[in-house]
């Protein structure tokens, strides 16, 4: 019943990130869309000017899922690393839940060199890098963690665990969730950190 209530247009960008992430993004083609959705090529130029505007569109809602997460974080309560944990568990949720969203992290180098996502994926690094490393200036400066690295480093840590983790994931099989996971990591870490 709540199926009524999804626009045309929100299926269809549903189902370009889920082509994304099942074939990459190469695989995203009116065609391959159109079979997916069981409708028409016709029909999905009716709501997108072509499968660029798609691909505009799947960027610009995951950039906007950013956003959201990251005003999310800055209402929470509690210590810096709290709010480091909150952030890291929210994406990793998403990210296995969603799985398709994640194969768009792991096409940045890509959509970084097309016209129609590149500004719009820039801002979503840029955006995204300067939150966390904000997060982890204030640890170290509210001593809640040991500058053992920069918060610049710490950063692309934290990034890191999340790209590589991905990688890893559709290359190999793991009975723990992608959440789990990244939590024990960031756990690791933060042991190391700590006075």
């Amino acid at each position: 019943m709540a199926e009524n209530y999804v626009s045309r247009r929100d299926k269809i960008v549903a189902s370009a990130v889920e082509l994304i992430g099942d074939l990459g993004l190469n695989a995203l083609t009116t065609k391959n869309l159109a079979r997916k959705e069981n409708i028409s090529e016709t029909l999905i130029y009716k709501y997108f000017g072509g499968i660029d505007e798609v691909l505009t569109e799947v960027v610009v809602q995951y950039a906007a899922f950013d956003k959201n997460i990251q005003m999310t974080v800055d209402h929470q309560a509690g210590s810096n690393m709290d709010k480091l944990r909150f952030y890291a568990d929210t994406y990793a949720t998403y990210y296995d839940n969603y799985i398709g969203m994640g194969a768009i992290m792991l096409h940045y180098e890509e959509l970084l060199h097309l016209s129609e996502t590149r500004e719009v994926i820039s801002e979503c690094i840029l955006k995204r890098n300067e939150f966390v490393c904000k997060l982890f200036e204030d640890a170290i400066a509210d001593r809640e963690i040991r500058e053992v690295f920069t918060p610049r480093e710490l950063t692309l840590m934290f990034n890191g665990i999340f790209t590589e983790g991905l990688l890893e994931r559709r290359t190999k099989y793991s009975k723990k969730t992608f959440r789990v996971e990244v939590k024990e990591m960031l756990n690791q870490i933060e042991k190391m950190l700590r006075f």
